[in-house]
Protein backbone atom coordinates (compact mmCIF):
# COMPACT_ATOMS: atom_id res chain seq x y z
CA UNK A 1 0.00 0.00 0.00
CA UNK A 2 2.81 2.36 0.90
CA UNK A 3 4.64 1.56 -2.36
CA UNK A 4 1.47 2.14 -4.40
CA UNK A 5 1.00 5.51 -2.72
CA UNK A 6 4.60 6.48 -3.51
CA UNK A 7 4.14 5.67 -7.20
CA UNK A 8 0.88 7.62 -7.36
CA UNK A 9 2.41 10.67 -5.70
CA UNK A 10 5.49 10.59 -7.93
CA UNK A 11 3.34 10.20 -11.02
CA UNK A 12 1.27 13.21 -10.01
CA UNK A 13 4.44 15.24 -9.44
CA UNK A 14 5.78 14.31 -12.86
CA UNK A 15 2.56 15.20 -14.59
CA UNK A 16 1.88 18.47 -12.79
CA UNK A 17 4.68 20.09 -14.78
CA UNK A 18 2.95 19.46 -18.08
CA UNK A 19 1.10 22.71 -18.37
CA UNK A 20 3.49 25.43 -19.47
CA UNK A 21 4.29 26.25 -23.07
CA UNK A 22 1.52 26.68 -25.62
CA UNK A 23 1.28 24.54 -28.74
CA UNK A 24 -0.44 26.75 -31.27
CA UNK A 25 0.88 25.80 -34.69
CA UNK A 26 3.17 23.15 -33.24
CA UNK A 27 5.32 21.99 -34.83
CA UNK A 28 6.37 24.69 -37.29
CA UNK A 29 10.01 23.56 -37.54
CA UNK A 30 12.05 20.37 -37.06
CA UNK A 31 11.84 18.60 -33.69
CA UNK A 32 15.09 17.39 -32.12
CA UNK A 33 15.13 14.00 -30.40
CA UNK A 34 18.15 13.60 -28.11
CA UNK A 35 19.49 10.03 -27.84
CA UNK A 36 21.64 9.99 -24.68
CA UNK A 37 24.00 7.27 -25.95
CA UNK A 38 26.40 6.73 -28.83
CA UNK A 39 25.11 5.42 -32.17
CA UNK A 40 24.70 1.65 -32.45
CA UNK A 41 23.08 0.96 -29.07
CA UNK A 42 19.47 -0.04 -28.45
CA UNK A 43 18.27 3.47 -27.57
CA UNK A 44 19.65 4.67 -30.89
CA UNK A 45 18.14 1.71 -32.77
CA UNK A 46 14.64 2.22 -31.35
CA UNK A 47 14.83 5.99 -31.92
CA UNK A 48 15.83 5.57 -35.56
CA UNK A 49 13.08 3.02 -36.21
CA UNK A 50 10.37 5.48 -35.11
CA UNK A 51 11.74 9.02 -35.64
CA UNK A 52 10.95 9.48 -39.34
CA UNK A 53 7.38 8.21 -39.00
CA UNK A 54 6.76 10.31 -35.88
CA UNK A 55 7.94 13.38 -37.78
CA UNK A 56 5.60 12.55 -40.66
CA UNK A 57 2.68 12.15 -38.25
CA UNK A 58 3.52 15.49 -36.62
CA UNK A 59 3.98 17.25 -39.95
CA UNK A 60 7.62 18.21 -39.33
CA UNK A 61 10.90 16.33 -39.54
CA UNK A 62 12.33 14.74 -36.40
CA UNK A 63 16.12 14.95 -36.15
CA UNK A 64 18.10 12.54 -33.97
CA UNK A 65 21.02 13.96 -32.02
CA UNK A 66 23.34 11.61 -30.08
CA UNK A 67 24.67 13.00 -26.78
CA UNK A 68 26.68 10.25 -25.09
CA UNK A 69 28.34 10.22 -21.68
CA UNK A 70 27.73 9.60 -17.99
CA UNK A 71 25.66 6.46 -18.56
CA UNK A 72 23.15 8.57 -20.48
CA UNK A 73 22.97 11.40 -17.96
CA UNK A 74 24.72 13.95 -20.22
CA UNK A 75 21.99 13.69 -22.85
CA UNK A 76 19.26 13.60 -20.21
CA UNK A 77 20.62 16.80 -18.69
CA UNK A 78 20.36 18.48 -22.10
CA UNK A 79 16.70 17.48 -22.33
CA UNK A 80 15.97 18.66 -18.78
CA UNK A 81 17.49 22.07 -19.57
CA UNK A 82 15.74 22.53 -22.91
CA UNK A 83 13.09 25.16 -23.54
CA UNK A 84 9.69 23.53 -22.90
CA UNK A 85 8.28 24.28 -26.35
CA UNK A 86 8.30 20.75 -27.77
CA UNK A 87 11.20 21.29 -30.17
CA UNK A 88 13.75 19.44 -28.03
CA UNK A 89 12.63 16.06 -26.73
CA UNK A 90 14.63 13.10 -25.45
CA UNK A 91 14.68 9.33 -25.36
CA UNK A 92 13.93 8.28 -21.79
CA UNK A 93 15.56 5.07 -20.58
CA UNK A 94 15.88 3.19 -17.31
CA UNK A 95 19.53 4.29 -17.30
CA UNK A 96 18.70 8.01 -17.45
CA UNK A 97 15.59 8.07 -15.26
CA UNK A 98 16.31 5.37 -12.65
CA UNK A 99 19.70 3.62 -12.64
CA UNK A 100 21.80 6.75 -13.20
CA UNK A 101 19.90 8.91 -10.70
CA UNK A 102 20.17 6.08 -8.15
CA UNK A 103 23.98 6.08 -8.24
CA UNK A 104 25.01 9.63 -9.21
CA UNK A 105 24.92 11.76 -6.04
CA UNK A 106 24.87 15.16 -7.75
CA UNK A 107 22.98 14.95 -11.02
CA UNK A 108 21.91 18.15 -12.71
CA UNK A 109 18.31 16.91 -12.87
CA UNK A 110 15.68 15.15 -10.78
CA UNK A 111 14.00 12.39 -12.81
CA UNK A 112 10.72 12.86 -10.95
CA UNK A 113 10.37 16.63 -11.31
CA UNK A 114 12.49 17.88 -14.23
CA UNK A 115 10.82 16.04 -17.11
CA UNK A 116 7.42 15.70 -18.73
CA UNK A 117 6.84 12.01 -19.55
CA UNK A 118 5.02 11.57 -22.86
CA UNK A 119 4.95 7.89 -23.81
CA UNK A 120 6.82 4.63 -23.33
CA UNK A 121 7.54 3.35 -26.83
CA UNK A 122 8.85 -0.15 -26.16
CA UNK A 123 10.05 -2.60 -23.52
CA UNK A 124 13.24 -4.47 -24.29
CA UNK A 125 14.86 -7.61 -22.85
CA UNK A 126 18.43 -7.45 -21.58
CA UNK A 127 21.05 -10.12 -22.11
CA UNK A 128 24.38 -11.37 -20.78
CA UNK A 129 26.49 -12.37 -23.76
CA UNK A 130 30.08 -13.60 -23.94
CA UNK A 131 32.80 -13.64 -26.59
CA UNK A 132 33.08 -17.09 -28.27
CA UNK A 133 36.49 -17.56 -26.62
CA UNK A 134 34.88 -17.59 -23.16
CA UNK A 135 35.29 -21.12 -21.70
CA UNK A 136 31.55 -21.77 -21.24
CA UNK A 137 28.52 -21.69 -23.51
CA UNK A 138 25.62 -22.13 -21.07
CA UNK A 139 24.55 -20.49 -17.83
CA UNK A 140 25.69 -23.28 -15.50
CA UNK A 141 29.16 -23.38 -17.06
CA UNK A 142 29.31 -19.56 -17.13
CA UNK A 143 28.57 -19.23 -13.42
CA UNK A 144 30.92 -22.06 -12.50
CA UNK A 145 33.77 -20.40 -14.41
CA UNK A 146 33.15 -17.03 -12.74
CA UNK A 147 33.16 -18.63 -9.28
CA UNK A 148 36.34 -20.58 -10.01
CA UNK A 149 38.14 -17.36 -10.95
CA UNK A 150 36.72 -14.41 -8.97
CA UNK A 151 37.92 -11.10 -10.37
CA UNK A 152 39.51 -12.64 -13.46
CA UNK A 153 36.77 -11.56 -15.85
CA UNK A 154 35.35 -8.16 -16.72
CA UNK A 155 32.09 -7.06 -18.31
CA UNK A 156 31.32 -4.14 -20.63
CA UNK A 157 28.27 -1.86 -20.35
CA UNK A 158 26.97 1.35 -21.89
CA UNK A 159 28.29 3.30 -18.89
CA UNK A 160 28.49 3.73 -15.13
CA UNK A 161 24.99 4.07 -13.72
CA UNK A 162 23.36 2.50 -16.78
CA UNK A 163 20.70 -0.16 -16.41
CA UNK A 164 23.25 -2.70 -17.66
CA UNK A 165 25.68 -1.73 -14.90
CA UNK A 166 23.13 -1.92 -12.10
CA UNK A 167 21.43 -5.07 -13.38
CA UNK A 168 24.81 -6.80 -13.55
CA UNK A 169 25.53 -5.64 -10.00
CA UNK A 170 22.19 -7.13 -8.98
CA UNK A 171 23.20 -10.36 -10.74
CA UNK A 172 26.52 -10.36 -8.86
CA UNK A 173 24.81 -9.84 -5.50
CA UNK A 174 22.43 -12.74 -6.06
CA UNK A 175 24.81 -15.19 -7.75
CA UNK A 176 27.90 -14.58 -5.62
CA UNK A 177 30.05 -13.96 -8.72
CA UNK A 178 32.74 -11.26 -8.79
CA UNK A 179 33.26 -9.57 -12.19
CA UNK A 180 34.96 -6.23 -12.90
CA UNK A 181 32.92 -3.45 -14.54
CA UNK A 182 34.28 -1.73 -17.69
CA UNK A 183 32.05 1.25 -18.57
CA UNK A 184 31.82 2.72 -22.10
CA UNK A 185 30.11 5.75 -23.63
CA UNK A 186 27.26 3.68 -25.02
CA UNK A 187 26.40 0.15 -26.10
CA UNK A 188 27.95 0.60 -29.53
CA UNK A 189 31.54 1.04 -28.29
CA UNK A 190 31.00 -1.61 -25.58
CA UNK A 191 29.81 -4.10 -28.18
CA UNK A 192 32.73 -3.35 -30.49
CA UNK A 193 35.27 -4.24 -27.80
CA UNK A 194 33.39 -7.34 -26.68
CA UNK A 195 33.08 -8.63 -30.25
CA UNK A 196 36.80 -7.96 -30.72
CA UNK A 197 37.55 -10.01 -27.59
CA UNK A 198 39.03 -7.10 -25.64
CA UNK A 199 36.34 -7.61 -22.98
CA UNK A 200 35.03 -11.17 -22.43
CA UNK A 201 31.38 -10.33 -21.79
CA UNK A 202 28.72 -7.67 -22.00
CA UNK A 203 25.41 -6.95 -20.30
CA UNK A 204 23.38 -5.21 -23.00
CA UNK A 205 19.91 -4.53 -24.30
CA UNK A 206 18.92 -7.27 -26.72
CA UNK A 207 18.27 -5.23 -29.90
CA UNK A 208 21.86 -4.01 -30.15
CA UNK A 209 23.40 -7.38 -29.18
CA UNK A 210 21.05 -9.68 -31.12
CA UNK A 211 22.62 -9.34 -34.61
CA UNK A 212 26.01 -10.38 -33.19
CA UNK A 213 24.45 -13.28 -31.27
CA UNK A 214 22.71 -14.48 -34.42
CA UNK A 215 25.90 -14.46 -36.49
CA UNK A 216 27.92 -16.23 -33.79
CA UNK A 217 30.15 -13.35 -32.74
CA UNK A 218 28.58 -13.38 -29.28
CA UNK A 219 27.07 -16.21 -27.25
CA UNK A 220 23.94 -15.44 -25.19
CA UNK A 221 23.96 -16.79 -21.63
CA UNK A 222 20.72 -15.53 -20.06
CA UNK A 223 18.00 -13.00 -20.88
CA UNK A 224 15.85 -10.69 -18.78
CA UNK A 225 12.43 -11.31 -20.32
CA UNK A 226 8.98 -12.57 -19.25
CA UNK A 227 9.59 -15.87 -21.06
CA UNK A 228 12.08 -17.40 -23.48
CA UNK A 229 12.37 -15.40 -26.67
CA UNK A 230 11.44 -16.66 -30.11
CA UNK A 231 14.75 -15.27 -31.37
CA UNK A 232 16.73 -17.18 -28.70
CA UNK A 233 14.68 -20.27 -27.81
CA UNK A 234 17.59 -22.09 -26.14
CA UNK A 235 18.60 -19.23 -23.85
CA UNK A 236 17.03 -19.28 -20.34
CA UNK A 237 15.54 -16.28 -18.59
CA UNK A 238 17.03 -15.10 -15.31
CA UNK A 239 13.88 -16.34 -13.60
CA UNK A 240 14.55 -19.86 -14.92
CA UNK A 241 18.05 -19.89 -13.42
CA UNK A 242 16.77 -18.74 -10.03
CA UNK A 243 17.50 -15.01 -10.32
CA UNK A 244 14.03 -13.56 -10.83
CA UNK A 245 14.90 -10.06 -9.47
CA UNK A 246 17.29 -9.62 -12.44
CA UNK A 247 14.46 -10.43 -14.86
CA UNK A 248 13.66 -6.76 -15.58
CA UNK A 249 13.10 -5.36 -19.05
CA UNK A 250 14.32 -1.93 -20.12
CA UNK A 251 12.02 0.83 -21.39
CA UNK A 252 12.53 3.29 -24.22
CA UNK A 253 10.19 6.24 -24.06
CA UNK A 254 9.96 9.85 -25.07
CA UNK A 255 9.89 12.77 -22.68
CA UNK A 256 10.54 16.48 -22.67
CA UNK A 257 11.60 19.09 -20.13
CA UNK A 258 9.20 20.02 -17.36
CA UNK A 259 6.57 22.53 -18.38
CA UNK A 260 5.52 21.04 -21.71
CA UNK A 261 1.93 21.97 -22.45
CA UNK A 262 -0.76 19.32 -22.55
CA UNK A 263 -1.31 20.19 -26.19
CA UNK A 264 2.31 19.35 -27.09
CA UNK A 265 2.21 16.17 -25.01
CA UNK A 266 -1.03 15.08 -26.67
CA UNK A 267 0.27 15.81 -30.19
CA UNK A 268 3.52 13.92 -29.70
CA UNK A 269 1.79 11.03 -27.95
CA UNK A 270 -0.76 10.72 -30.77
CA UNK A 271 2.02 10.82 -33.38
CA UNK A 272 3.96 8.06 -31.60
CA UNK A 273 0.87 5.87 -31.25
CA UNK A 274 0.09 6.32 -34.94
CA UNK A 275 3.69 5.38 -35.75
CA UNK A 276 3.55 2.24 -33.62
CA UNK A 277 0.40 1.12 -35.44
CA UNK A 278 2.33 1.08 -38.72
CA UNK A 279 2.88 -2.63 -39.58
CA UNK A 280 6.41 -1.98 -40.85
CA UNK A 281 7.45 -0.16 -37.67
CA UNK A 282 5.75 -2.75 -35.47
CA UNK A 283 7.57 -5.57 -37.29
CA UNK A 284 10.97 -3.88 -37.04
CA UNK A 285 10.59 -3.27 -33.29
CA UNK A 286 9.37 -6.79 -32.59
CA UNK A 287 12.20 -8.30 -34.65
CA UNK A 288 14.62 -6.81 -32.12
CA UNK A 289 12.94 -8.85 -29.36
CA UNK A 290 11.19 -5.75 -28.00
CA UNK A 291 7.53 -5.33 -27.09
CA UNK A 292 5.50 -2.27 -28.06
CA UNK A 293 4.07 -0.46 -25.02
CA UNK A 294 2.47 2.85 -26.17
CA UNK A 295 1.13 3.80 -22.74
CA UNK A 296 -0.18 7.08 -21.32
CA UNK A 297 1.90 9.87 -19.74
CA UNK A 298 0.54 8.91 -16.31
CA UNK A 299 1.43 5.25 -16.77
CA UNK A 300 4.91 6.12 -18.00
CA UNK A 301 5.42 8.46 -15.03
CA UNK A 302 4.50 5.62 -12.66
CA UNK A 303 7.00 3.30 -14.38
CA UNK A 304 9.79 5.84 -13.94
CA UNK A 305 9.03 6.25 -10.24
CA UNK A 306 8.85 2.49 -9.65
CA UNK A 307 12.15 1.74 -11.43
CA UNK A 308 13.94 4.49 -9.53
CA UNK A 309 13.00 2.80 -6.25
CA UNK A 310 14.29 -0.57 -7.51
CA UNK A 311 17.72 0.76 -8.44
CA UNK A 312 18.11 2.85 -5.30
CA UNK A 313 17.87 -0.45 -3.43
CA UNK A 314 20.48 -2.07 -5.71
CA UNK A 315 22.92 0.80 -5.10
CA UNK A 316 22.41 0.53 -1.34
CA UNK A 317 22.68 -3.28 -1.34
CA UNK A 318 25.92 -3.32 -3.35
CA UNK A 319 27.29 -0.17 -1.67
CA UNK A 320 27.99 1.28 -5.13
CA UNK A 321 29.81 4.59 -5.39
CA UNK A 322 31.48 6.50 -8.22
CA UNK A 323 34.85 6.58 -6.48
Amino acid sequence: MQRRTLITVCAATLLSAAGGAGAEGYPSRPVKLVVPFAPGGTTDIIARIVAEKIGAALGASMIIENRAGGGGTVGATETARATPDGYSLGMATVSTTAAGPAIYPRLAYNPLTDFTPIINVAATPNVIAVHPSFPARDYQGFLAELKRHPGKYSYATSGTGSIAHLQMELFKSLSGAFIVHIPYRGSGPALNDTIAGQVPMIFDNLPSALPFIKDGRLNAIAVAAPQRLTQLPNVPTFKEVGLEPVNRMAYYGIYGPKGLSKEVVDKVSAAVKKTLEDPTVKKRIEETGSLIVANSPAEFAAQIAAELEVYKKVVALQKLTLE
